[in-house]
C-alpha cells in the first residue's frame, strides 16, 4: 500500500517563503533513487503579495518548471494562488526531475510579506 501512495499525487513540502526580498528559497530536494514529477504548488499569502513575482523550478534555473509569475490576484493575507504551467497549447508540459535535484522558488519582484506559504505537490517514482 506504501508503494501506490508513494507513486500518487501528493504533498512534497510546506515551505515559508518571503516574498519582501529578492531571494531563492529551497522547496525540495528530489530522494536517492527517484525522480520526482512537479505537478502545481499553491501559494498562500501572508500579507498583501499583489506586486511580487515568482518562478518555480530547478536549482540555477528556477524558471523550468513555471515562469515568471506576477501574484496580482494575492491582495490580502489567506489570499491564495494555483502555481502551475499554462500554455496556450496542449498539453501543458510537466518536468521529471532526478534524484539530488534542488527544486527552488525564486522571488524577483519583491512586494509582499515574509510568511507566505508554498505548497509543491507532485509525484515520486
Amino acid at each position: 500500500m506504501a508503494d501506490m501512495k508513494e507513486k500518487g499525487l501528493t504533498l512534497l513540502s510546506a515551505t515559508t517563503v518571503a516574498l519582501n526580498a529578492a531571494a531563492h528559497t529551497t522547496l525540495y530536494t528530489v530522494p536517492t533513487g527517484k525522480r520526482c514529477i512537479l505537478h502545481s504548488a499553491l501559494l498562500v499569502a501572508g500579507a498583501d503579495a499583489g506586486a511580487s513575482t515568482v518562478s518555480i523550478g530547478a536549482n540555477g534555473a528556477e524558471t523550468d518548471f513555471v515562469v515568471a509569475t506576477s501574484l496580482t490576484n494575492l491582495n490580502a493575507q489567506y489570499d491564495t494562488a494555483l502555481i502551475a504551467p499554462l500554455t496556450t497549447t496542449s498539453p501543458a508540459t510537466l518536468k521529471s526531475y532526478a534524484a539530488g535535484t534542488v527544486l527552488e522558488c525564486a522571488c524577483t519582484t519583491t512586494a509582499g510579506g515574509a510568511t507566505n506559504t508554498v505548497y509543491l505537490y507532485g509525484m515520486l517514482y
